[in-house]
């Protein structure tokens, strides 16, 4: 059998697991041990396989996938949200869009610690859209900007999509990390003013009802001490990487380290008696969730690395290549037809899946195109962000409807989420006209 139809079999073999519910690592790595079979042999393909996944996950690299899991976990468990959105709202709840502007803040600061866009999103959706429904927002706008501005904690770093962008690719991690800087403080700025223009020429959606409480600047200033914990984080992983103190697997570990203290001084030490030992069992089940994320995460790069080995094996990169050398795209027009591809992509799988899919197809022809690694990583990132809120299987829509009050429906959520959904098309623009923004900042890593 032709090599380049087995690997047309082999990629609708794995397009019929995912369909029929099989995970995405179990269905990476069958479809990708079948098809090395098919054309190598039973020996070869085992040899292959087990070479190609042991090595994928044995670097050392590796670590900082989860410490960064674990400090996900801790800054949710660790009322580090609550007390952020909290500060804010005492900054800026004073005026009409104000308490929905702390939250894309807060999610954005909360970014900082998390590196995941679904907790982002189930715990901002939790303490802050009661709030805000309770001062005149719509069950609409409130969890709509809850499941948008829960997307940022997935490009401000630490960014658990970038490192396995960056381990799949063999793009610097760091350099990715660093790269989602600005696209996660202009998302914030227009989910801020997409918020302003719905509270002005939307009354409905949020009116000015009840009044916060006016704090005193005393309260104000006294609320920053909650801060301490996502300021020395932001401080370690972005100061640390962008000077060159700390390697990112260092600055993760640190990190973690201040994150696991923080949750001794905030959570453990306070409580006392049966309140103490709750925590504890609520701090061990953390390590076990860290431990099982992680080794979900190994499982999809291992079996992804399979699947990867097996794309090349059959030539259907190469031939990938040339078909679209045949188009004659300009360089931009081939990053515009990657994007609109993911964007496509995120209407029906989770991010992982879609760089675990297509890496071994993109990438090679990225490279032969002499396009910039770090701005096209960008752009990938930005556009399967965007899938995470758009319909039908935007991933955020249904962490957000999973915390939401049981009044509110996923269509609820959906129609509030288009102006969001626009202001994030309207970014990715920007990110391609301006290169800059995305290349910046990663210039000044090693």
């Amino acid at each position: 059998m032709d090599s380049y139809l087995i690997g047309l079999l082999g990629v609708l073999l794995l397009f019929f697991l995912l369909a029929i519910g099989t995970h995405i690592g179990i269905a990476l790595a069958v479809s990708g041990f079948v098809g090395i079979y098919l054309v190598t042999g039973f020996q070869q393909a085992i040899k292959l396989c087990v070479t190609a996944f042991y090595h994928k996950i044995s670097g050392p690299v590796l670590i900082i996938l989860p410490l960064f899991i674990l400090m996900g976990y801790l800054a949710s468990g660790g009322g580090i949200s609550g007390k952020l959105y909290n500060s804010l709202s005492l900054w800026l709840g004073r005026f009409r869009s104000g308490l929905g502007i702390a939250t894309v803040f807060g999610c954005t600061a909360f970014g900082t610690v998390c590196g995941s866009s679904l907790v982002t999103t189930a715990v901002f959706t939790k303490i802050c859209a009661p709030e805000m429904r309770r001062h005149g927002y719509s069950k609409e706008i409130a969890h709509a900007i809850c499941a948008s501005a829960g997307s940022i904690g997935m490009l401000i770093p630490p960014s658990i999509l970038a490192i396995v962008y960056g381990m799949l690719s063999g793009v610097s991690i760091g350099k990715v990390l660093m790269a989602g800087v600005a696209p996660g403080i202009i998302w914030a700025g227009l989910f801020s003013l997409t918020i302003v223009i719905q509270a002005r020429y939307k009354p409905g959606t949020i009116a000015p009802t009840k009044k916060l409480h006016e704090a005193t600047l005393t309260e104000k200033l006294k609320s920053l001490i909650d801060w301490w914990p996502i300021i020395l984080v932001a401080a370690i992983t972005f100061g640390g990487i962008y000077g060159g103190v700390f390697s990112p697997s260092e600055a993760a570990a640190v990190a973690a380290f201040i994150l696991i203290v923080a949750y001794v001084f905030m959570r453990i030490l306070p409580s006392r008696g049966p309140k103490r030992r709750e925590v504890l069992r609520e701090f061990r089940s953390m390590l076990m969730d860290t431990g099982t994320t992680s080794s979900m995460v190994f499982l999809i790069m291992g079996a992804a690395t399979i699947f990867s080995n097996f794309i090349v094996l059959t030539g259907m990169t190469e031939r990938l290549s040339n078909f679209i050398a045949g188009m004659k795209l300009s360089p931009l027009g081939l990053v515009i037809l990657f994007s609109f591809v993911y964007l496509l992509l995120g209407c029906f799988l989770d991010s992982i899946s879609m760089l675990c899919i297509t890496i071994p197809l993109f990438n090679p022809i990225i490279q032969k195109a002499g396009i910039d690694p770090i701005w096209y990583a960008t752009i990938v990132i930005v556009s399967i962000e965007i899938g995470l809120i758009t319909p039908p299987v935007g991933l955020n829509l249904y962490a957000a409807k999973g915390a939401a009050e049981p009044d509110v429906t996923l269509e609820h959520i959906i129609r509030g989420v288009i102006p969001f959904l626009i202001a994030e098309l309207i970014s990715l623009v920007i990110f391609f006209a301006f290169p800059i923004l995305s290349t910046f900042l990663p210039s000044f890593v090693g």
